[in-house]
């Protein structure tokens, strides 16, 4: 089978093309395009039409194909009006029009409900904040990022339910949408297409786009965290980390848990593949890094190099403080979380560096213990995917801190997910989910750090 990922991440998109059969999975990225937000008057938007362009474009180069599956972050929508037209760029997640939105609520009453940690960007927040624009009054559907992407592939509107899960308006455990919630955003139900799930077709693609003829579009779990979780070559006793511009640091679950000690411990419970349960924290990730090189001129080869070499946990931050979600100047607001907590505050990009991972591997070993904790299961390995999986000391920290072997790898879990979601739908892989995962144990590298103490 001749497969199509496509993988939408903060800053860029790509299209990859697999080839799959029993026992055997190669693939290679075919097209890649920047994923750049826009800041329009005092609002910062997705700019999903270029977005669709490059999908259409990586598709087409693609060649011929069996299926086509699409991931990408979470949360964010569009709106389309009765005649199904887009009303306007999505807004950024990172807006700052959610800020106050969250407090107005009883945040254990929601987390309740829905089992998601409150977070200020979550749907439910954003369409409070929305819902007394124009926009919103003319709306008569919401589609979920990639959900509206393969509505404009394939003319059919669905919501996926990984994603949905994120949006703090579906049950609890996925069990529907949620009344109260929709009461509690002023949405109709209207609004929102049927849910779909993971591995069940969601159309064809029009023949007037150019792309290969005839070519299945199929539901993949798109929020990409859960094809990442889908991707980790686990087995038995496993956490994870998904570490990329987020670190979504978690166990998986047979069932949400939703104490209140659990919702202190901002823990969230997201769908996954085989109706499963992310129960993940969040952590800001390498965005720390990603801003601070904003304002550096330093590669990051030798940034990493230098850190190895930096004393270890001289200075550290709280990786998982909201202080850190906005863009711009992180060097000042890291600094000032340094001073706020009387340690030392680093004078070099290498010295912020080492603060930065040894910050990260500490929030780590934080979420990893609290999740078994809470959860009640043992931890015996840490899988870490994404392109954290290629920063070997932050790797090697996070072993030293968790005192656990950590594997490292693939770096391409989210789009090998959502291939094998793929895949089994159409018959070329074996449909348990310990097979998939066995499938990429045996045919990508994955590199141990063991614990040096």
């Amino acid at each position: 089978m001749r497969i199509a990922a496509v993988d939408l991440g903060a800053s860029n998109g790509r299209v990859i093309v697999a080839d799959v059969s029993p026992g055997a999975l190669t693939f290679r990225e075919v097209a890649r395009f920047p994923n750049e937000p826009v800041q329009v008057g005092a609002t910062l938007h997705w700019d999903v039409l270029s977005l669709y362009r490059g999908v259409l474009e990586g598709l087409r180069a693609a060649g011929p194909l069996d299926s086509v599956g699409i991931d990408s972050w979470a949360v964010d929508y569009g709106l389309l009006d009765a005649d199904g037209a887009l009303l306007g760029n999505p807004v950024h997640y990172r807006d700052a029009r959610t800020d106050g939105v969250a407090e107005r609520f009883d945040g254990y009453e929601l987390y309740a409900a829905t089992g998601i940690a409150t977070m200020p960007f979550n749907t439910v927040f954003q369409l409070v904040a929305a819902r007394s624009s124009a926009a919103f009054a003319a709306a008569r559907t919401l589609l979920l990022i990639p959900d509206l992407l393969s509505y404009w592939l394939t003319g059919v509107a669905g919501t996926e339910l990984t994603n949905a899960s994120t949006t703090g308006l579906l049950a609890a455990g996925g069990k529907g949408w949620s009344p109260a919630m929709l009461e509690l955003a002023g949405v109709d139900a209207s609004l929102l297409p049927p849910l779909r799930m993971p591995g069940t077709p969601a159309g064809t693609i029009k023949a007037a786009l150019g792309v290969s003829p005839d070519t299945a579009v199929t539901v993949v779990a798109s929020h990409d965290t859960a094809s990442a979780v889908a991707g980790v070559p686990g087995a038995g006793n496993f956490a994870y980390i998904s570490c990329g511009t987020w670190s979504l640091v978690g166990v998986e679950l047979p069932a949400p848990v939703v104490s209140r000690e659990s919702y202190a411990a901002g823990f969230t419970n997201e769908i996954g593949v085989d109706g499963t349960v992310r129960y993940l924290r969040n952590v800001m990730g390498l965005w720390l890094l990603q801003e601070c090189m904003r304002e550096w001129d330093t590669p990051l080869a030798a940034l990493l190099a230098g850190a190895a070499q930096a004393p270890a946990g001289r200075s550290v931050v709280d990786a998982t403080d909201p202080a850190f979600l906005a863009p711009g100047d992180m060097p000042a607001r890291i600094a000032a979380a340094c001073r706020a907590a009387d340690q030392p505050v680093p004078a070099t990009p290498v010295e912020m560096t080492r603060c930065i991972l040894d910050s990260l591997a500490l929030a780590y070993r934080r979420a990893i213990d609290d999740a078994r904790r809470l959860a009640g299961v043992t931890v015996d390995v840490v899988h870490m995917v994404g392109g954290g999986a290629l920063n070997t000391l932050l790797c090697q920290l996070t072993a030293d801190a968790c005192g656990l072997p950590v594997l490292a790898g693939p770096v391409e879990a989210g789009a090998l997910g959502n291939i094998l979601v793929q895949a089994r739908a159409l018959g070329a892989v074996d449909s348990d989910l310990s097979d998939m995962r066995e499938l990429v144990r045996t045919t990508q590298p994955i590199v141990r750090y063991m614990p040096r103490v």
